[in-house]
């Protein structure tokens, strides 16, 4: 099969390979139908970009997309890589401006017959405890730059420490909510001005604060372990590192540009923009980037404690009888350090994850106990107003794509498009 003059071979229902052509290192892989497919679900420049991240220095097996790919800055969105730790390379455009853009699930004790006449006034004062669009700000007070030292250096852990959550939300956050490789040296003062004030801010474009409630239960043994039951109100967040992230990446990408000329990395786009892993620039970047990833898990940490006290206020309850709790918290823009099994032996690899999801399987160490039996929490938001899902990560996903998963419904057009569309 051809889609605009690119090769697709067919390895299963919903999985096509792109051949390894010219320069590419290894194919690329896409997770979609033939429905899909001739549904249009699919632009043949989020396609090329596949190819294009197939060239990196180190990537391993394979350049692969999620079904819900579509066109971003150098890598697609729903794009994952892995490159080799010793001798591949890290880029900005395998994590994207937001930098840890996730999701995160809480639960509550409450049904949504219950409190459903209340639901127009609990809007309006989640409006009131949490900032939104652009250049949003003002959930806590403006952080002195001791103090956003700190946040960056301990994590999540530090919002807890502040009074906004309990310290086992700490457990249920992917990677405990620290990346332990973050440091502050390489951040420029413009991404130490912009992220003072935005703690506890969504921000603007796609990220949302989602009250829910538990529509269908497929399988009752993981509802069960997750916490989960029908017509159960739950809250779902998503938004990232802010202007902080976003001002990192912009910086970097210069330097990974001269970066590339420096030790002769030849790419067919320059967005891939690209610096060796053990270089001092990829160092600087990775570094960096760790420190936003906790920006971000503090981010949803804060915003969560807002959520909850809007409940509180709104429903006139105590913490038992709202039972507010944080099922997971997952990025979906990141680049970390894993262990995978690549050629029948474990390998130390980079996995860039850019609008992908981790989705370890059961049994592993790097999820929380009480959901090993289940496997990972994979958090997928749909449209607005449109169904979200609660999935758990499998075997096979560690098999096939390094542990990863989709990240959301995608998109047919860029909103740019789309709202130029309704207006005629």
């Amino acid at each position: 099969m051809k889609l605009d003059g690119i090769e697709l071979t067919k390895i299963s229902d919903y999985l096509f390979e792109i051949p390894k052509t010219g320069k590419m290192r290894v194919p690329g892989r896409v997770y979609f139908s033939e429905h899909m497919i001739k549904s249009g679900a699919w632009d043949v420049e989020s396609l090329k970009q596949v190819m294009n991240v197939a060239h990196l220095p180190g990537i391993q097996r394979y350049s692969i997309a999620m079904p819900d790919i579509h066109w971003g800055y150098g890598f697609p969105i729903g794009g994952v890589c892995a490159t080799d730790c010793k001798h591949g390379v890290v880029s900005p455009g395998g994590v994207g401006y937001d930098i840890n853009c996730g999701v995160r699930l809480a639960s509550t004790g409450l049904e949504y017959s219950a409190i459903k006449h209340k639901i127009p006034e609990l809007v309006n004062k989640l409006f009131d405890l949490v900032p939104t669009g652009v250049g949003g700000s003002g959930a806590i007070r403006k952080l002195e730059k001791n103090q956003i030292k700190r946040l960056l250096l301990q994590g999540s852990a530090w919002a807890v420490e502040m009074g906004y959550g309990r310290p086992e939300d700490v457990d249920f956050t992917e990677e405990q909510g620290f990346l332990r490789s973050a440091s502050t040296e390489a951040i420029s003062e413009k991404a130490f001005e912009r992220g003072l004030s935005q703690v506890g801010s969504l921000g603007s474009g796609n990220h949302f604060l989602e009250v829910g409630v538990v529509q269908e239960v497929y399988d009752e043994f993981l509802a069960s372990e997750l916490g989960l039951f029908k017509g159960q109100v739950t809250v779902l967040i998503h938004t990232g590192s802010r202007g902080f992230g976003y001002q990192i990446c912009e910086d970097f990408i210069k330097v990974h540009l001269k970066a590339g000329e420096k030790y002769g990395i030849t790419l067919p786009d320059r967005q891939l923009a690209c610096a060796p892993i053990d270089s001092p620039e990829g160092q600087d970047y990775f570094s960096s980037m760790s420190s936003a990833a906790n920006f971000a898990w503090n981010n949803r940490q804060v915003i969560m404690a807002m959520a909850k006290k809007a409940f509180m206020d709104v429903l006139a309850l105590g913490e038992s009888d709202l039972d507010f709790r944080l099922v997971y918290d997952v990025c979906h823009n990141i680049a970390k350090m894993e262990d995978h099994i690549i050629e029948g032996k474990n390998k130390k690899v980079c996995v860039h994850r850019k609008g992908a999801t981790r989705a370890f399987a059961p049994g592993s160490s790097l999820i929380p106990e009480k959901y090993r039996k289940s496997g990972q929490p994979v958090l997928i938001p749909g449209d607005m107003g449109r169904y979200s899902y609660v999935c758990v990560g499998t075997e096979r996903a560690m098999q096939e794509t390094f542990g990863s998963s989709c990240h959301g419904a995608g998109r047919l057009q860029s909103r740019k498009k789309a709202s130029q569309m309704a207006k005629g």
